[in-house]
């Protein structure tokens, strides 16, 4: 390997270090080719016949609670701009609410009762916070676990975490 390959390399494995690690989809990469995903995805869609392109959405984890989670899902930019406006408004709508956010986020972080949420400041009475979770599980943000048990169904955890994402600046 020429001294630019060796630096380059190095360059790439400090880089890991300081900023996480590489992942396998990394190796068949050319070094600095920060697009990898991208790349991918765009080489995945027209493999397919899928000429617009699409959205790649996936993730994986553990929540503070404990819960591990994966879950991806692909979706073509014709599938998304024709999808039904009203559903999806209504489902983004029940995320506007600054208390649905908090509760969400408690839930996810291990608060599963309708008890345990209300000893969060700010939340309201128990019939707001019910009133709230009603309206998340209405449009499939949350779901009932048994004995007045709620969680984020497997399947949204990413797509929540992808829209809390999607709002930070």
């Amino acid at each position: 390997m020429d001294l630019e390959g060796r630096v380059a390399e190095l360059e790439r494995r400090i880089a890991a270090l300081e900023g996480g690690r590489t992942t396998p989809a990394q190796a068949d990469t050319a070094p600095g080719d920060e697009l990898w995903a991208v790349n991918r995805l765009r080489a995945e869609f027209s493999g397919s016949g899928v000429t617009n392109g699409g959205v790649l959405v996936t993730g994986s984890g553990r929540l503070p609670a404990g819960d591990e989670y994966g879950w991806q899902m692909a979706f073509t930019t014709d599938d998304l701009l024709l999808d039904d406006a009203d559903g999806a408004a209504e489902c983004l709508a029940a995320l506007s609410s600054p208390v649905r956010l908090r509760l969400l986020r408690a839930i996810l972080a291990g608060r599963r009762t309708a008890s345990d949420l209300a000893e969060l400041d700010g939340v309201g009475t128990s019939a707001q916070i019910y009133h709230h979770l009603r309206q998340l599980a209405a449009v499939g943000w949350l779901q009932t676990a048994g004995r007045g048990r709620f969680e984020v169904p497997k399947g949204r955890v990413v797509p929540l975490m992808v829209a809390l994402a999607s709002a930070r600046r």
